[in-house]
């Protein structure tokens, strides 16, 4: 029995259609579903941050909204950098920012804060991929090593210094992952190398214009 070529060509463009309306119902759907959930996992976020921020900072450090308060500056590789200013009384006494290290599984993200005169105030680390029960010994929650950061600067250890022990420097390695904690410590190294070339721009410290009573006659 032959088929009738209309109703075949009909039959085609009605499940043509049909599947259309499907894919416009879904995308729909899940349109509206982005924007129920949206400011939900915004705000999960924004919640997430403000943690990481507060958690590198000494307890009452600041009195300010380190989620608001913040400058973007250009990077040596152009990269923008977003700096979180802490303030007491107004006052800018630290500031908060993020890097990364390429590690033994992938990148490696942080969070360190610093304070007026170049010194660490603490180091998270926020996001990795290193080997579990070796290279995850960088978080916090499960090692104390990542603690040792607090209080240094360039200065201390000195430039030698800032490596893990295997290379000569003042800081652990973890047995069979070296890489892990050898990528973060050069990491925070870069961290307050930036801060050096750039603390006064950090710290909003832009030097004053001179006006005509600075200049006796």
């Amino acid at each position: 029995m032959a088929l009738d070529p209309d109703k075949h060509i009909g039959r085609l463009w009605y499940q043509a259609v049909s599947l259309g309306v499907i894919a416009l119902t879904a995308s729909g759907a899940l349109a509206l579903a982005h924007q129920a959930t949206g400011p939900a996992i915004a705000a999960a976020e924004a919640r997430d941050v403000a943690a990481s921020l507060a958690q590198v900072l000494p307890e009452n450090f600041s009195d300010n909204d380190l989620l608001a308060d913040t400058v973007q500056l250009a990077g040596p590789d152009g990269a923008p950098l977003t700096v979180h200013r802490a303030r007491k009384a107004s006052r800018v006494v630290g500031v908060i920012y993020q890097m990364e290290a390429k590690g033994y599984g992938g990148p490696i993200r942080l969070v360190m804060g610093v304070d007026r005169d170049g010194r660490v105030l603490g180091v998270r680390v926020t996001r990795h991929t290193e080997t579990p029960g070796l290279g995850d010994k960088i978080e916090a929650h499960r090692h104390p090593w990542v603690h040792a950061f607090a209080g240094k600067s360039l200065a201390d250890p000195g430039t030698a210094g800032w490596a893990v022990k295997k290379d000569g420097g003042a800081f652990d390695q973890f047995a069979g992952a070296t890489i892990t904690p050898r990528a973060v410590v050069a990491a925070v190294k870069q961290g307050l190398e930036r801060f050096a070339a750039q603390r006064a721009a950090m710290l909003g410290d832009e030097p004053a214009l001179a006006t005509v009573e600075d200049h006796p006659k």
